[in-house]
């Protein structure tokens, strides 16, 4: 039986796994181009000075090194009012800098791993694996060293770059079905190449997932705990189709990934994969929403909204869990007949909105769905009530990690602003100050707020956090995850103070008998609010 000392202990080494991906992808990238060894020859270096020195596009390389900010490896210095980002080393930097070449093997093996979700895990991946496990397997699962050290990091992110997309494409699968996680099994039950599959098995083992009994394989405390816990890993490891082209996002072609018709399958994540492990976590914020959504369709019926709308409605799902709620938990549900709740679903790309529609009828849910940019809402609104007589004003929207990820559009009005942001934001490669960032993001809910100022906007949104803080909190945040597959895909996640400073200037208030945060302390990378007009 776990402690809850052990499961703090396991949960750290999820956040360092995740950490793993997206630091010892952008250190080798940034060690094999040349900008460790200058930064630790020179001390420092200013963003525009090390984009002209090598080559690289600016956006995306400081993207790269406030990453190793975050684990503490580097030193960040924002002057928002001159516009200037600059990096210094620090007494961490020579030793981990040093130890990067370590990550070689594993990044190189991403290549194999980013096609596991089509392709499985195939005779080169095995082999590949087999190398990193012999030369690093006494390092493997060790607890002997001291986990503040740059060794301790550097071993674990290796872990979870080797482990993270394996655990994804088992969880995916079934792999972590009940019935294997309550009874012992051979590698043969599981896949046609068993002695391959073993090769897994004893890497899992290594780490303490399994005991192993001859040929027979039994889950133990820490490997269930790792196992309930699959889809942690599913949205950061969604990401490696962007990892393994970090060589040219930050130092070639940033438009390598960048999709042109709105139907086309996304380059830079797997989708599907993507919403699988954002499903795990969601669950604890719709608790949230769910108390909300509860509260305000149980008011009378003339103060109630007349719907919802869900910008950006991915698979449907959000709007048929809110559908459920209101109609088995509140007033409002045992009113349907007299007065129909209207649902509208809303997405960007065409592939989501059929998978809705397929998905809602398929639930016995009305509902319209229809193509609308989170960036015109005027244009929505127009379709709304040409097409269904329906008022935008009129329904409550809900959105759930959407408004960092809208297509950048400069602020029309720029102000003299100068951001408290430490965050890093690019645009097809090009950095973007933190002042335009805020600018822009101000513009946006500008836009919005004629359409929510009555019944509000219910919003779950993801959120940075200065990396110093990172740094000081290694193994309690997936903030440098997070940074880095938002960043280097140009989205634009805020500090929760800046969000809500931004929210207030565009005329709009978070309810504070609802605003949430997760963790609800300085470390804070997701927030729940329902925004209404002053």
């Amino acid at each position: 039986m776990l402690t809850k000392r052990d499961k703090e202990k396991l949960r750290a080494t999820i956040f360092r796994h995740l950490d793993g991906i997206a630091t010892a992808t952008t250190a080798y990238t940034l060690h094999k181009n040349g900008v460790l060894s200058y930064l630790l020859e020179h001390k420092k270096g200013n963003l525009q000075d090390l984009a002209k020195k090598f080559n690289a596009n600016s956006g995306y390389l400081n993207i790269g090194l406030r990453i190793l900010c975050a684990q503490g490896w580097l030193t960040q210095h924002v002057d928002n009012t001159n516009n200037t980002v600059s990096f210094e080393v620090n007494k961490l930097s020579k030793k981990a800098f040093k130890l990067t070449p370590l990550y070689e093997d594993a990044v190189n093996l991403l290549n194999y791993s980013v096609k596991f979700p089509k392709e499985r895990i195939g005779p080169d991946a095995f082999n590949a694996l087999e190398k990193i496990f012999k030369k690093h397997k006494h390092n493997f699962g060790v607890s002997t060293i001291e986990e503040s050290t740059v060794e301790y990091q550097i071993i674990k992110h290796i872990e979870g770059v080797i482990a993270a997309p394996i655990i994804v494409l088992l969880g995916m699968n079934g792999f972590f079905h009940k019935y294997f996680m309550e009874a012992s099994f051979r590698a043969q039950e599981y896949h046609k190449n068993p002695e391959s599959f073993k090769k897994i098995l004893d890497f899992l083992s290594h780490l303490g997932w399994f005991t192993k009994k001859k040929d027979t394989y039994q889950f133990t405390d820490e490997g269930l705990f790792f196992a309930k816990r699959a889809s942690a890993y599913g949205v950061t490891v969604s990401y490696l189709p962007t990892f393994v082209k970090l060589n040219d996002l930050l130092f070639g072609n940033p438009f390598l990934l960048k999709t042109e018709l709105l139907d086309e399958t996304e380059k830079h994540v797997d989708r599907e994969m993507n919403v699988w492990g954002s499903g795990g976590a969601h669950s604890t914020y719709f608790k949230i929403i769910d108390n909300i959504i509860i509260e305000l369709f149980n008011k009378p019926i003339d103060e109630q909204p007349k719907g919802i709308l869900d910008m950006g409605c991915g698979n449907g799902a959000f709007i048929q869990h809110i559908f459920d709620v209101i109609e088995y938990k509140t007033l409002r549900g045992k009113m349907l007949d007299a007065y129909p709740l209207l649902l509208v679903g809303a997405d960007f790309n065409q592939a989501a909105l059929k998978v809705t529609r397929a998905n809602l009828i398929k639930a016995d849910i009305w509902a319209k769905v229809i193509w609308g940019d989170i960036g015109r809402p005027d244009l929505l609104a127009k379709d709304l009530k040409e097409d269904y007589n329906i008022n935008l004003k009129d329904l409550l929207n809900v959105r759930t990690f959407l408004d960092h990820n809208r297509i950048w559009e400069a602020p029309r009005k720029p102000t003299n602003r100068s951001s408290n942001s430490s965050g890093a934001y690019a645009y097809q490669g090009k950095h973007i100050s933190n002042n335009l960032v805020e600018d822009s993001l101000l513009e946006h809910f500008q836009k919005w707020k004629t359409y929510i100022e009555r019944f509000g906007l219910l919003i779950i949104e993801l959120h940075t956090i200065n990396p110093k803080l990172t740094a000081n909190n290694l193994g309690k945040t997936p903030a440098t995850a997070y940074d880095a597959t938002h960043g280097y895909s140009d989205q634009y996640i805020l500090e929760v103070a800046v969000f809500n400073k931004i929210v207030l200037e565009a005329g709009l208030h978070p309810d504070p008998q609802y605003f949430t945060t997760f963790p609800n302390n300085e470390l804070a990378t997701v927030s729940v609010n329902l925004l209404k007009g002053n």
